[in-house]
């Protein structure tokens, strides 16, 4: 019988063991708020209750929250990041310098309990750091509790009062928000207007406010009958004469975002076996047309995404004219009405936030220090989507992509993607890692494992690790899984540094009926090679010539195969049993696939 206990203890502590190291241990945090919001004033005073569990090995002494909008006001990091910036991102700096000081953000904590207990904490701008009364053991959970009062900044990144649409709250990262806590340690990183990296858990927010108001909001909204305002016919909910409380609850997300103005109209679409889609737009904006006409495309973009990826969780999905440009939260986006005034700019940023939805809010990677798997994987499944809905028909739905980073190359300014998004020197250095690299990481690597492989690479990816904070090497491991390629050598090359590729057709030799083809690799970084042999017939001769270190090769339709190539041999040669006189062109990677930066000597004409 013990040894049975025994066998027992073993092998369920070996299945954690291993369960683990499969799928990392990840914190967990649920909140409740009340916000009670001055609408003549822009603030609001606030109550928050939150729930920690540690599911780290760790015991923690101290925790750390995000105060995001005390970064606008001048003498911040984010201030003064922009204001010595080396580029064009110096417009946020003269910005928040020409604020009035009742348009600054201003975040302030009243009081902090650790389970009834006071707290000490201090603020440092956008970080909030709290010394515990008592430290939260492994395992274990821990209530905080605090009281705080916000004064809404003016819109000068993503957030704030009164938007160029002139809408009255546009409420992204406004709360005091727990740090994020892994494997890795903290991350309590200062804003300086980027990206962002959030706990799983679910939110119980409400909010008081006008009663004039609309609110549109992360979550499901829980007194509907109360409301009114399209949700339902208006009943009863006045909190006082003039307010009215509005409730949300989002389960199992990192974040919470809610937008109100007055003059709100609420539209919505049921999507079959999918999500209720939702519309909230200015009723007085010069682009409502717009903003109806393009809902029926919209919920195309969210089927297209689950069907491609992995089904969309939840029951509803919100497009909310808020903001600045675009940007993706929990169960919503905000998109503004003045920077996108034509039916396909608004096409293009809808279809692009909603596709963040997987890559960063249903995955939740740390953005911050991956941020190309979160925009450059949205930027490539964006353009695919946009490619098929609008029926566009490129090619190469990404070309865009691979332009821009030719340019960007040739300017010897390019840093490696692991660069973290707030210490790229360039913002066009930025955007160039965090969007176009990073979409050209897929369409390249459908280049080198095949279509079949790479469309089903996408949804193990998600299958694997939604809800679970995924690393670059988690995305390589399930590509290698389902290709049976070795795939290392691809994120290291292409994400961890500035290699580049470039390889040339460098000579043609014909002798005895047939044709001697060599090939030379120029650039630092090896990849596995398409050729094309057009006759002078018109016809064609396709071949692959796989890398030796990827310990095989993509399925071929109507390729020859060829042997190996080894990434430290500069030359490659072989024969084809066809006469040198009936071939007109040779070409490496015909279809443009590959992020080749001299594309004028992939072929040859003959």
């Amino acid at each position: 019988m013990k040894n049975v206990a025994f066998f027992l203890f073993v092998f369920f502590f070996g299945l954690g063991i291993s369960q683990e190291n499969e799928w990392r241990w990840q914190q967990e945090v649920d909140y409740s708020m009340v916000i009670d919001v001055d609408v003549k004033n822009h603030t609001y005073k606030g109550t928050q209750s939150l729930v920690y569990t540690n599911n780290s090995p760790d015991d923690l002494d101290r925790v750390f929250y995000h105060l995001y909008f005390n970064a606008f006001k001048p003498g911040t990091d984010l201030e003064q990041n922009s204001r010595y910036s080396a580029d064009d991102s110096r417009t946020m700096s003269k910005n928040i310098l020409m604020l009035d000081e009742k348009d600054w953000g201003d975040v302030q904590i009243k009081w902090m309990l650790q389970d009834s207990i006071p707290v000490k904490y201090k603020i440092n701008e956008t970080i909030l750091e709290v010394e515990l009364a008592r430290p939260i053991k492994a395992g274990e959970s821990t209530m905080l509790e605090m009281e705080f009062f916000v004064q809404t900044p003016a819109m000068i990144r993503r957030s704030g009062k009164n938007s160029e649409d002139n809408v009255a709250f546009s409420m992204s990262q406004w709360y005091p928000k727990l740090c994020q806590y892994d494997d890795e340690g903290w991350h309590a990183n200062p804003y300086i207007g980027r990206e962002f990296y959030g706990i799983w858990g679910d939110f119980d927010v409400t909010i008081n406010i006008d009663k004039d108001y609309v609110v549109a909001a992360s979550g499901y909204l829980q007194n509907p009958e109360l409301i009114g305002h399209g949700y339902a016919p208006l009943k009863e909910g006045v909190v006082h004469e003039d307010k009215i409380s509005w409730r949300f609850i989002a389960p199992n997300v990192h974040d919470f975002s809610w937008a109100a103005d007055p003059d709100f109209v609420h539209d919505y679409r049921d999507i079959e076996n999918g999500p209720r889609m939702h519309f909230f737009y200015k009723s007085d904006s010069e682009y409502v047309d717009l903003w109806k006409e393009f809902q029926p495309n919209a919920t195309k973009f969210l089927s297209f995404f689950s069907e491609k990826i992995g089904k969309y969780p939840y029951a509803q999905y919100s497009v909310i004219m808020a903001g600045d440009g675009g940007m993706e939260y929990a169960m919503c986006t905000f998109i503004d009405g003045v920077g996108h005034p034509t039916i396909r700019s608004l096409y293009s940023v809808t279809s692009h936030e909603i596709a963040h939805t997987w890559f960063q809010f249903l995955m939740a990677t740390n953005e911050s220090k991956h941020s190309w798997m979160d925009e450059g994987f949205t930027s490539y499944i964006d353009d695919v989507a946009m490619n098929i809905i609008l029926n566009e028909g490129k090619d190469l739905p990404n070309a865009n992509a691979y332009k821009d980073y030719f340019r960007w190359v040739a300017t010897g300014l390019e840093e490696p993607m692991t660069t973290h998004a707030d210490r790229f020197k360039y913002n066009t250095g930025y955007g160039m890692s965090a969007y176009d690299k990073g979409s050209i990481f897929l369409s390249q690597l459908k280049y080198v494992v095949g279509k079949e492989n790479f469309d089903n690479t996408l949804k193990k990816y998600f299958n694997d690790w939604s809800f679970r904070h995924p690393k670059p090497n988690d995305f390589i491991r399930s590509a290698e899984k389902v290709s049976g390629l070795e795939l290392d050598w691809y994120l290291l090359d292409w994400a961890q540094s500035t290699m580049t590729i470039d390889y040339s057709v460098n000579s043609v030799y014909g002798a005895d009926g047939k044709t001697k083809i060599v090939l030379k690799r120029i650039g630092q970084m090896g990849m596995p090679i398409d050729l094309r042999v057009v006759l002078d017939s018109g016809k064609y001769l396709d071949y692959n010539i796989p890398m030796t270190k990827m310990r095989g090769a993509k399925p071929l339709n109507n390729s020859t195969l060829l042997e190996s190539w080894s990434w430290a041999k500069p030359y490659y040669e072989f024969w084809i049993d066809v006469d040198s006189s009936r071939i007109s062109k040779i070409v490496i990677d015909p279809k443009n696939e590959m992020a080749d930066i001299n594309r004028s000597n992939n072929s040859l004409d003959l």
